[in-house]
């Protein structure tokens, strides 16, 4: 089996609503973004012989997915007021709205499906949200 790894990097600001602890307040994250790609053969013919994949697709898919969310405010829906979006928005801030808190986890999952549905053989996702802490997402 052969496994290919990149990564990306990515800055923005988010905050964990309804959560009791520092990580309620805005703040921010330098968020790398490690992909792993798996298969048992490589290709026979053509420019990718005896390639699994080229490496520069996947480092464009990944970092693609990266520049999407940086320096952006992401948040989950629902749980700004609408005066405050509307403000933020009348500044011109960049938002982005999950359905679902934007953790570490959820980042996880969510670039493993996005990477898989761009018919990408992703087998594995990290999301540092530190140098130090990173969830995984990936197929059993």
């Amino acid at each position: 089996m052969y496994h290919l790894k990149t990564t990306a990097a990515f800055d923005s600001a988010h905050f964990l609503a309804g959560y009791e602890g520092k990580c309620a307040n805005i703040h921010g994250h330098r968020w790398v973004i490690e992909v792993e790609i798996s298969g048992a053969d490589l290709q026979e013919s053509g420019t990718q012989r005896d390639m699994l994949l080229d490496f520069g697709d996947i480092k464009k898919a990944v970092r693609t997915l990266a520049d999407f969310y940086d320096h952006a405010l992401i948040y989950e829906m629902g749980s700004l007021r609408d005066k405050t979006l509307t403000a933020l928005q009348e500044e011109g801030f960049r938002l982005i709205e999950l359905p679902s808190r934007p953790t570490a986890e959820y980042f996880a999952r969510l670039f493993f499906e996005t990477l898989r549905e761009q018919g990408l053989p992703v087998t594995q996702t990290t999301v540092y949200e530190t140098p130090d802490n990173c969830a995984v997402y990936h197929v059993s």
